[in-house]
């Protein structure tokens, strides 16, 4: 799904909202469309409570397994949703939301990796932070 205009990040925000987005289509693009959706669109949806939840229904229609390896992952979620939100407040209220998409993966945080320059690779992926908040063992978050 090409994410080049604002009504294709609706459409995919919408479709991990009602479980219909295919899982070829959940990229690390796609994350942060939707979380930058849910931030000023539907901030309602943007808390821990509110992301987890609909990140393990879409797990479970896509058959992705919650498991101690797998899955929903509550530290990177979190991580992720910060980072978001502070890309997002560096752009004007305005600002076309791919074109807001566009700088952040063009920024550090659009590698996959981008969070192992605050976490240790065993800690980011323990299971204690895949469940729960687990604090960065690296460096601290900018945001």
């Amino acid at each position: 799904m090409a994410l080049s205009d604002d009504d294709a990040i609706e459409r995919l925000a919408s479709k991990v909202i009602d479980r219909s987005l295919a899982k070829a289509e959940w990229t690390h693009a796609a994350h942060f469309a939707t979380a930058l959706w849910f931030l000023r669109n539907r901030p309602d949806l943007a808390t821990a409570v509110e992301v987890r939840e609909i990140i393990t229904r879409y797990n479970e229609a896509t058959n992705t397994a919650d498991t101690d390896a797998s899955g929903y992952h509550h530290t990177i979620t979190l991580a992720s949703m910060r980072a978001a939100a502070e890309h997002l407040r560096t752009h004007a209220p305005d600002a076309p939301l791919h074109a807001v998409l566009r700088s952040l993966m063009a920024s550090p945080l659009g590698h996959p990796d981008w969070l192992l320059s605050y976490w240790n690779r065993e800690t980011l992926f323990s299971v204690a932070a895949r469940r729960a908040w687990v604090e960065p063992d690296r460096a601290p978050l900018p945001f």
